[in-house]
């Protein structure tokens, strides 16, 4: 079997929600497959779940990042997922010529979910907290994805999953993202983020951090270099390169030149290697 070139991006947040940068963004990454690339785009939505919980007069909470959520809440978390986002997606993509699929984990069984089970830090104690509906991934199955690949498709998937009992849960975006592409194998891990990386100073975006290794990343965490909404697109890309991408890259997704100069020898945002 030929070697492929596959590149994953974890899309979300804030580069979502203006329509005019969702094409360009969509764009530069679906240009890639003219350079030779198979592409693979994971996708969260907090924005459009925010705002259908929002109509919906559902109150979410959140703890170390990640979203509270409970049965009632996760039936307007897969409608903003699965209908909205995925699906404005998916049409951007074909309409710009290309053939795109959306898909969510449970799909093929793709990925198998189970309740996570979170350890919150207070007052110095750990204590464990139930977020609901929140799921970790178990495993992987990429036949799905590797049948649409061969088939020049772009998967387009987002971040819910079922457990073996087909009970339903919202998976933190960047970590089932970097789980799919430690499966997948993929050349570079791509997280689109709206700053320029990760920064020594949060504040100070002259201290961006261009090259990291895995095994700086507790210094980092313990220094509260990486916190909040960083942890676990940090874990992600270790997650992913642990389990076989070469390389992990977070980028500004809000500049989409960042993606078309990803390949063009610059210094682009922070990457991660094992």
């Amino acid at each position: 079997m030929t070697k492929r070139k596959l590149i994953l991006f974890k899309y979300g947040g804030n580069a979502m929600t203006n329509q005019n940068l969702k094409s360009k963004i969509l764009e530069n990454i679906c240009a890639l497959k003219n350079k030779g690339f198979q592409i693979v785009i994971i996708h969260g939505g907090g924005p459009f779940i925010k705002e259908t919980l929002n109509v919906a007069n559902i109150k979410s909470d959140f703890i170390d990042g990640l979203r509270k959520t409970t049965p009632e809440a996760m039936e307007y978390v897969e409608m903003a997922l699965k209908g909205k986002v995925n699906g404005n997606l998916v049409s951007i993509i074909n309409k710009m010529g290309y053939k795109a699929v959306g898909l969510s984990g449970k799909d093929g069984q793709t990925v198998l979910a189970k309740k996570h089970l979170h350890k919150h830090e207070k007052n110095g104690k750990i204590e464990l907290v139930d977020l609901g509906q929140v799921g970790d991934v178990e495993s992987i199955e990429t036949t799905l994805i590797d049948l649409l690949l061969e088939n020049d498709f772009i998967p387009v998937i987002t971040c819910i999953a079922s457990d073996k009992n087909g009970n339903n849960y919202n998976i933190n975006g960047d970590i089932f993202a970097g789980n799919i592409a430690g499966a997948l194998s993929a050349e570079q891990y791509i997280i689109l983020t709206d700053v320029d990386g990760l920064m020594l100073d949060k504040d100070n975006p002259t201290s961006i951090i261009h090259e990291l290794k895995v095994a700086e990343i507790n210094h980092l965490k313990e220094i509260k270099c990486i916190q909040g909404g960083m942890i676990p697109k940090i874990d992600s890309c270790e997650i992913a390169l642990e389990n076989g991408a070469k390389l992990a890259r977070i980028i500004n997704g809000t500049v989409p030149e960042q993606i078309s100069a990803l390949f063009e020898h610059q210094k682009v945002g922070t990457i991660i290697s094992a």
